[in-house]
């Protein structure tokens, strides 16, 4: 019985052994079957001979090196340089579609919102031509801006409709005033006759004291806003325009300043004011009762011009002025009571010529052409 047992477990292990013999690869199997554990380790194998390094050596390394990564490096410049063709295609294409839409925005529909005039700020779009000299289009809609604004914001004029006309009349004044600055800046270096930044600062501080803008830089900000759509920078561009149109005709208009200067020498001589008022006096309001403006003047007075309140306030009573130019008249004042608030005073006036005289004395000489025709 024991030996029947035995060979019924020998059997059962050698199925057994059969069965991991299957799973084991044959070449374990070999190695295992030639693996002595007793035999001693075998002499380890002698290093091949060490390569030294030299410039040779690294140049080859470099080359080969540089070699592997040139198929990465052309594509990266092939890309760079597609890369500057397509933004400079794309630029090239804003700027000219950008100039086909100004060139049909202001030669075609003359419009004049605010991202054209900001375009005509930068690019100097001409709109008509003086001689050699160019008007630039920006000029134009800086007057017309104003015109604009102010019938808009103030009286509430609609342009659309019946109110197209006004808006065409406004377009052609705007233009005739671009041009007509342009023709009193030609006047201006012909004659030495120039507008400082001094001259400016005093004509906004005596339109300033008198309230006409403001009391202060807040409201006068917002009146010249409201008003005409201005900046203070505006406001100084179109004082300096209006000062040096005065500064010009007072230097062209010989006889009348020569009038003033004779009658101002009079009075230093002694002559009665009143008296000669009514001889030389252009102002047939006031020449009859001695030049007397027959009102009591305070600073924010809108029928005397901020120039001559300026004088008015600064003489005490008895005491009489220079020459004031008072843009389109010459005026010598004495004061007859000054309390610092009001002053009764008396003027003698001289009318000057209007600049259009000097202008159209010189068109002939400068030949106008316009590029718009509204």
């Amino acid at each position: 019985m024991i030996k029947k047992f035995r060979k019924k477990i020998s059997r059962k292990a050698n199925r057994q052994a059969k069965k991991i013999r299957e799973l084991v690869p044959d070449s374990v199997v070999e190695t295992a079957a030639s693996y002595n554990p007793l035999a001693p380790d075998p002499a380890p194998k002698e290093a091949g001979p060490v390569p030294q390094i030299t410039t040779e050596t690294i140049a080859e390394h470099r080359e080969q090196v540089l070699s592997g990564a040139r198929k990465y490096i052309y594509p990266l410049q092939h890309s760079k340089h597609k890369i500057i063709y397509i933004t400079t295609s794309i630029v090239a294409a804003a700027i000219i579609g950008l100039a086909v839409y100004c060139s049909i925005g202001l030669y075609r529909l003359y419009q004049y919102n605010t991202f054209i005039y900001r375009i005509t700020q930068v690019v100097p779009f001409p709109i008509a031509r003086v001689g050699n000299s160019f008007v630039d289009y920006e000029n134009y809609l800086f007057e017309l801006r104003h015109y604009v604004h102010y019938y808009q914001s103030q009286l509430q004029l609609n342009f659309s409709g019946e109110g197209q006309q006004q808006l065409i009349n406004f377009r052609r004044q705007a233009l005739q005033d671009s041009i007509n600055n342009t023709f009193i800046k030609i006047l201006a270096a012909k004659n030495g006759v120039s507008v400082s930044g001094k001259e400016i600062n005093a004509r906004i501080s005596e339109v300033r004291e008198q309230n006409r803008l403001g009391s202060n830089n807040k409201v006068f900000s917002d009146v010249l806003r409201d008003y005409w759509g201005w900046s203070v920078n505006d406001f100084k561009r179109a004082l300096q325009e209006q000062i040096l149109s005065e500064k010009v005709v007072a230097k062209l208009d010989k006889a009348d300043t020569a009038r003033a200067s004779a009658a101002l020498a009079q009075l230093k001589a002694g002559a009665d004011f009143q008296a000669l008022a009514k001889q030389v006096s252009d102002d047939s309001a006031t020449k009859a009762n001695g030049g007397d403006y027959g009102f009591s003047i305070t600073k924010s007075n809108p029928n005397v011009p901020p120039q001559v309140i300026e004088a008015l306030f600064n003489l005490k009573a008895g005491q009489t002025s220079g020459i004031i130019n008072a843009g389109q008249t010459l005026e010598i004042v004495q004061v007859i009571q000054n309390d610092g608030t009001n002053v009764t005073a008396r003027h003698i006036s001289f009318n000057l010529q209007p600049v259009s005289v000097y202008i159209n004395a010189i068109k002939k000489q400068y030949a106008v052409h316009e590029y718009v025709h509204f």
